[in-house]
C-alpha cells in the first residue's frame, strides 16, 4: 500500500482524491482470489457452474455450497466470502417471497438483481459497514426471457450471455468470447463452462468438486447430481 493512500483506506465513506473507495476496491479483490464461477445462457435457460476446490478429502464435499436456488425460477452463484453470500441469498429469498405475497406473481429477475444491488450499495455509503466481500451471478427464465447477471461488491450491476467471476476470470472471459454461440444447446453450454472451470483449476475436475444448477423455461431450477455431473466431465 502506497502511504498516501492511508488516509482514504480506513472509511468507506471517504474517497480518494482521484475518487475512489479503496474499501470497495478490497473488496473486488476479495472475489478476485474466490474460487472460479461461471453462468452461460443456452437456447433453454441458463446455467450456472462453480468449481468448489475441496482441498482435504477429510471434508465432505456436500457441506461446500457455491450455488443456491433463490425462488423456482431464479438461482445463484457465488464467488468470494461465503459467509457475506449467504447473507445476500437470504436477502434475495426474501425478497422473492414478499414479491410473490404482494402482487401474486414470481418477482422478475432484473427486479430482483436491482434490489440486491441496492442493498449492496448501502453498504458502500455508511460508516462502520464494510462493503460485502463477494459477486454473484443471478440466472433466471421469466416471462421476460432469459436472464444472466452479475452483481459487484460497489452494487453495480450487468447482464451477460456468458460470464465469469472468481480467480481465473480473465481467461475464462477469453475463452467465451471465442468460443460460446447464441442458442446453444444445454450439452454445449455444460461442457463449454466445464472448459472454462478446467483452465482455471490447479487440480483435475471431479463430479464432487464441480457445483452445477440449471433454469429452464417451464421448470423450475434443479442442481445436477454427481453421477450426471460424471457423465458431462467424461465428454471433455
Amino acid at each position: 500500500m502506497q502511504a498516501g493512500q492511508m488516509a482514504y483506506d480506513r472509511a468507506i465513506t471517504v474517497f480518494s482524491p482521484d475518487g475512489r473507495l479503496f474499501q470497495v476496491e478490497y473488496a473486488r479483490v476479495a472475489v478476485g482470489r474466490g474460487t472460479t464461477t461461471v453462468g452461460l445462457k443456452f437456447k433453454e435457460g441458463v446455467i450456472l457452474m462453480a468449481d468448489k476446490k475441496v482441498r482435504s478429502r477429510l471434508v465432505e464435499s456436500n457441506s461446500v455450497e457455491k450455488i443456491f436456488q433463490i425462488d423456482e425460477h431464479i438461482g445463484c452463484a457465488t464467488s468470494g466470502l461465503v459467509a457475506d453470500a449467504r447473507t445476500l441469498v437470504d436477502y434475495s429469498r426474501v425478497v422473492a417471497q414478499i414479491n410473490k405475497v404482494t402482487y401474486e406473481e414470481k418477482i422478475t429477475t432484473d427486479i430482483l438483481v436491482k434490489k440486491i444491488c441496492d442493498y449492496k450499495q448501502n453498504y458502500t455509503q455508511y460508516g462502520g459497514v464494510r462493503p460485502f466481500g463477494t459477486a454473484l451471478l443471478v440466472g433466471g427464465v421469466d416471462s421476460q426471457g432469459i436472464h444472466l447477471y452479475e452483481t459487484d461488491p460497489s452494487g453495480a450491476l450487468s447482464s451477460y450471455k456468458a460470464g465469469c467471476i472468481g480467480s481465473g476470470r480473465s481467461q475464462v472471459i477469453e475463452l467465451f468470447e471465442d468460443k460460446f454461440k447464441d442458442n446453444m444447446s444445454m450439452e454445449d453450454a455444460v461442457i463449454l463452462g466445464l472448459k472454462g472451470l478446467k483452465m482455471s483449476s490447479e487440480d483435475a475436475l471431479t463430479p464432487d468438486t464441480v457445483e452445477i444448477g440449471i433454469v429452464k423455461k417451464g421448470k423450475n431450477f434443479e442442481r445436477l447430481d454427481p453421477p450426471a455431473i460424471k457423465k458431462y466431465l467424461d465428454k471433455l
